[in-house]
């Protein structure tokens, strides 16, 4: 008889929205299964960018390796096809060491470009993005999402107008290349083979206790001095425009350093930004292919036995079906 084909090993991606527990569900299961981290959280990939990014003190990761992770510098603009290339080769080195890979964050366009690769855009025009920066500060993320439908109908009718930095990089490409985004994107590459081992589980806790985490996570973080840190970057030269300052938090921090809020207005402003942001990332999560949904916080002991219980049985028979 032909032996049975050993186990298909997955590759966990643990997603879901700020504040919801996504860091301790992933340690957790890394200790476990004895795996690393991949960081999939567009902000914690930048060094010095620390108050207002939730990254997880070294002490606290119990020794698990995490990777992606405070790496890149503020002034650099560090681009989502940029991180699927750095984590497909930390996927590949992971499982060379014959460990777990679990890609860990809520930074859902991350794992898309993972899945499903971006054509080769143009390098970014520095003098461009500046004019349109100051153009979209000066009129509004409306103002350029307008540009943008006249351009390129096609990506505008898909890009919400709050998402102003996938706008302004499609309008940059547009202007650059003289061709829409939209119709340079077919021709995106064939995703890695690995990719189809992927498994998908994301964080789904209850609407209002997420929210109550959110302000009371936002408001320690301006206790904890996130407008100094914001002014010493500032001084240290990092652009107000450039990705790393366009967090959450980040943004009203500079508004208040202008003088165009004050302090409780920055710190309601920012919990009310990232109440709306979390409302986005459950939504894109929806619209992901192939996600396994997790009802609670990923604090949650009974969370993390459920899915620790779905990916003991995957590698002792491969009997979970995973999705590209």
């Amino acid at each position: 008889m032909t032996p049975n084909p050993p186990p298909q090993r997955p590759i966990i991606a643990i997603m879901g929205p700020t504040a919801s527990g996504k860091s301790a569900l992933g340690i957790a299961l890394a200790l476990r299964f004895n795996g690393e981290i991949i960081n999939c959280d567009s902000v914690q990939v930048y060094r010095e960018i620390e108050i207002a990014t939730a990254k997880v003190p070294l002490a606290e990761r119990q020794g698990v390796p995490h990777h992606l992770l405070d790496f890149v510098p503020p002034s650099v603009n560090y681009t989502a096809g940029q991180w699927a290339e750095d984590a497909l080769a930390k996927l590949v080195e992971i499982e060379a060491r014959e460990r777990l890979p679990l890609l860990v964050g809520g930074t859902g366009f991350y794992l898309r470009t993972l899945r499903q690769p971006l054509f080769p855009s143009p390098p970014t025009d520095e003098g461009l993005r500046a004019r349109l920066t100051q153009l979209r500060q000066a009129r509004g993320a409306e103002h350029i999402h307008r540009l943008l439908r006249r351009l390129d109908p096609a990506t505008a009718a898909r890009l919400h107008v709050r998402d102003w930095s996938r706008v302004q990089r499609a309008l940059e490409v547009r202007l650059q290349t003289g061709r829409a985004i939209s119709a340079q994107q077919p021709a995106r590459a064939r995703p890695s083979p690995v990719v189809a081992r992927l498994r998908v589980f994301a964080l789904n806790p209850p609407r209002t206790e997420l929210y109550r985490r959110i302000n009371k996570r936002t408001a320690a973080h301006f206790q904890a001095g996130l407008v100094e840190e914001v002014r010493r970057l500032l001084a240290a030269g990092v652009p107000t425009e450039s990705n790393a300052l366009g967090a959450h938090g980040y943004r009203r921090a500079i508004e208040h350093l202008r003088g165009e809020r004050t302090l409780e207005s920055a710190i309601e402003q920012t919990q009310l930004d990232v109440r709306h942001y979390a409302k986005r990332q459950l939504t894109w999560f929806r619209r992901e292919p192939g996600v396994e949904w997790l009802e609670g916080f990923g604090d949650d002991p009974a969370v993390e036995a459920h899915v620790a219980a779905l990916i003991e049985r995957q590698l002792e028979h491969g009997d979970q079906n995973t999705h590209a």
